[in-house]
């Protein structure tokens, strides 16, 4: 029996060898496993990909509307001071004095 790794993106099975990667048909994820040691780096980062650290400034790049509020956040706001979280995907942040979570796909740096 061959020795084909599991995804780890989702922890398939059913991964393939497609010539010079792998690949999960379940995730659709392509993985070479030596990077495996390297898939466990999540930083955040913006919708151009620019790293985000504690303390930057950023910009909203679409109008987002806040869940259970009738506050909308305008398209171009500067959010100050962004404290990231244990999920990469978000950003803790304040905007008119409400502490809000962001997505970090709606943002740049």
């Amino acid at each position: 029996m061959t020795d084909i790794p599991k995804c780890p993106k989702c922890g398939g099975e059913n991964t393939y060898f497609d010539g010079s990667l792998y690949v999960c048909p379940d995730c659709a994820h392509e993985f070479n496993p030596g990077d495996e040691a390297e898939e466990g780096n999540d930083v955040a980062r913006d919708s151009n990909g620019a790293e985000l650290f504690d303390g930057d400034a950023v910009t909203v790049i679409k109008d987002l509307k806040v869940k259970g509020s009738s506050m909308v956040i305008k398209r171009g706001t500067k959010v100050k001071s962004i404290r990231l979280t244990e999920n990469p995907e978000e950003v803790d942040c304040k905007i008119d004095g409400s502490s809000i979570v962001l997505k970090t796909c709606f943002l740049k740096k």
